[in-house]
């Protein structure tokens, strides 16, 4: 049986709920990509052109810290959730994608949002983690049920 971590960035909790309810329907392990310097509200105000989200999206090489490097090694699959900012993964994602090695394991993306779907992250994800094999994702509505969400991972 492969072992399996699911890894989220969540800015609301949105996606942390539904990271939280895939591990526990999977029975995989869970890590939090939690940033250095918390996002305030000011700062995920993406219609503020000033806004630490925004300043951080529009440039591509921006790598916000992350609280803990993560330690994929015992793992085969690890699954990583975000939310849709600016139709891609959150400059965040690309931090803890360049913090480990993923070389030989298989990486899935998962997104949450109100109807943009995962866009190039995993083609992004793939360039962050060259020795990784990064399937394309899926993106997840908050109310997605215990047996979608283990129904999705046990694919992997």
């Amino acid at each position: 049986m492969k072992k399996i971590l699911v890894a989220y960035f969540s800015a609301s909790g949105v996606t942390k709920k539904v990271a939280e309810n895939m591990a526990k329907a999977a029975g995989a392990d869970l890590f939090e990509i939690t940033p250095k310097q918390p996002y305030t509200k000011a700062d995920l105000n993406w219609m503020d052109k000033q806004s630490r989200s925004t300043l951080e999206m529009k440039d591509r090489s921006c790598r916000p810290a992350i609280a803990l490097d993560p330690d994929v090694a015992g793992y085969d699959v690890i699954i990583v959730g975000f939310p849709v900012w600016w139709y891609r993964e959150p400059s965040i994602v690309d931090t803890f994608m360049e913090s480990a090695d993923f070389t030989g394991k298989t990486v899935v993306p998962f997104c949450t949002s109100g109807g943009s779907g995962l866009g190039d992250s995993a083609a992004n994800m793939q360039s962050l983690a060259p020795g990784a094999k990064v399937l394309d994702g899926k993106r997840f509505s908050p109310s997605a049920s215990a047996d979608e969400l283990k129904k999705w991972v046990m694919q992997f």
